[in-house]
């Protein structure tokens, strides 16, 4: 079968590998239909990914139809749509034992630190697959699964409730996930981004108030949108050395601070900054067992994942497709790779 391999930094190309095998009681064999670019997977061919190990077959963002099943799915058939969660842990460290597998001490994500799903098929292990309502949702929708359970876990790490004015830094697709699961849980939500096309398509997608940082004034609009309070949660998605110090400067006396960034460039940040307002500040990191908080937010219509799909190419164009994505910024919310 092909897959998309990232042999290198800046070093992408499509290989004949083995197809997979059931060999085991609990697999699942997946014929891979839609996959998502994150820009984690842009960061791997980049090289700016400091979690990422090589050659690698990317792709953490995809779904599927069940081909074949092992002796023991009972729950699972051909034919069924699937989206594959990719967080593998090891189940007795002390990230694990207390309820946050997602921060194992031995992580493997699936795309990241061992083969991902940008390949024709996919084998999972029954635990890590979710089977989707093909009466409610696409295929193309059912791979947008992973990158909300994100916007999940940062709303679950930062408790996001009813009456919360929530700031997300960056109108990009993890941002407008955190955007839409913080609105469905009944928070407000001002978002920020520096391109008036990705603002317009958050106001589609149910932002109550969008800031375009090259037009406006940030801390007013966001002192405005709070009453004076400060964001009582900011979910910083820009993930720049200078966001951090802007959101620190934005929260609210004892706000809650998610932070997503995976790069390796410091900030300086003085210790007065997190002890005068007693903020809370989290980590966050793929997601915590979030899928079926997720597939029940997209069955029951509170979030429009269709909305995040903008271009489409078939996954043997994965050049052309990290190239529309590096050239063309203000247009292209999610690209989808077609199988």
């Amino acid at each position: 079968m092909k897959a998309v391999l990232v042999r290198a930094p800046l070093a992408v190309e499509i290989v004949d590998v083995p197809k997979p095998e059931i060999t085991a009681a609990d697999d699942v064999l997946i014929k891979v239909r839609y996959g998502g670019i994150c820009g984690s997977d842009i960061g791997i061919f980049s090289g700016s990914n400091s979690f990422a190990t090589y050659p690698r077959i990317i792709g953490h963002e995809f779904s599927g139809i069940v081909e074949a099943v092992g002796s023991s799915v009972h729950d699972l058939a051909p034919g069924d749509l699937v989206s594959i969660d990719i967080v593998n842990s090891c189940g007795h460290c002390y990230a694990c034992r207390t309820g946050h597998h997602n921060v194992c001490k031995d992580l493997e994500v699936t795309g990241v630190h061992r083969d991902g799903g940008f390949a024709e098929y996919f084998k999972a292990s029954r635990k890590m697959v979710y089977k989707l309502d093909k009466s409610k949702l696409s295929e193309a929708e059912a791979c947008l699964v992973e990158p909300y359970s994100v916007g999940a876990e940062v709303n679950a790490r930062a408790s996001t409730a009813a009456g919360d004015k929530v700031v997300v830094f960056g109108a990009g697709p993890a941002g407008l996930a955190i955007m839409q699961v913080a609105r469905a849980k009944g928070a407000e939500v001002l978002i920020t981004d520096i391109f008036p096309q990705r603002l317009a398509l958050a106001r589609e997608m149910g932002a109550d108030r969008t800031v375009n940082v090259k037009e406006e004034d940030l801390k007013t609009a966001v002192m405005g949108f709070t009453n004076g309070d400060g964001a009582h949660v900011l979910a910083d998605a820009v993930c720049s050395p200078q966001s951090i110090l802007d959101a620190l400067d934005l929260l609210a006396p004892s706000g809650r601070f998610v932070v997503l960034g995976t790069g390796s460039t410091p900030s300086e940040i003085p210790q007065a900054a997190f002890t005068k307002k007693g903020i809370n500040v989290f980590g966050t990191r793929v997601n915590n067992h979030r899928f079926p908080e997720v597939i029940a937010l997209f069955e029951q219509g509170k979030v429009k994942p269709a909305l995040m799909h903008t271009h489409t190419f078939k996954f043997t164009d994965i050049a052309r497709a990290f190239e529309q994505l590096r050239t063309d910024k203000s247009k292209v919310c999610k690209i989808l790779l077609e199988w």
